[in-house]
C-alpha cells in the first residue's frame, strides 16, 4: 500500500515538472518573488518541570494454557529428481 502511494506521488510530480518544462502549465507571479526578511531578538528559555513516576519490571508465576505440537515419523512417497547420463 505504501509503496502504490509512494509510486503515485513520484508520478505526480514528474508530470507537473513536465507540465512546467513543456509549457503546457504557465505560472506567472505579480512582481518580484523574494524571500521574506526575518529579524530575531534574543530572550529566555522557559523552565520547565516535569515529575514522572518509576517504571519497574517484575515477573511472577501464573498458569497459562499452551498448546503442545506433537510430531510423528510416517514413511510416504515423495517425488525425487535426479539426473541420468545419455
Amino acid at each position: 500500500m505504501a509503496r502504490a502511494i509512494l509510486a503515485v506521488l513520484i508520478l505526480v510530480v514528474v508530470v507537473a515538472i513536465a507540465a512546467v518544462a513543456t509549457n503546457f502549465v504557465n505560472i506567472r507571479t505579480s512582481g518580484e518573488l523574494r524571500a521574506p526578511t526575518l529579524s530575531v531578538q534574543g530572550g529566555s528559555v522557559p523552565t520547565v518541570a516535569v515529575d514522572t513516576k518509576k517504571v519497574v519490571l517484575e515477573t511472577r508465576e501464573k498458569s497459562v494454557d499452551v498448546p503442545k505440537v506433537e510430531s510423528q515419523t510416517t514413511n510416504v512417497e515423495v517425488p525425487v529428481v535426479r539426473t541420468q547420463e545419455r
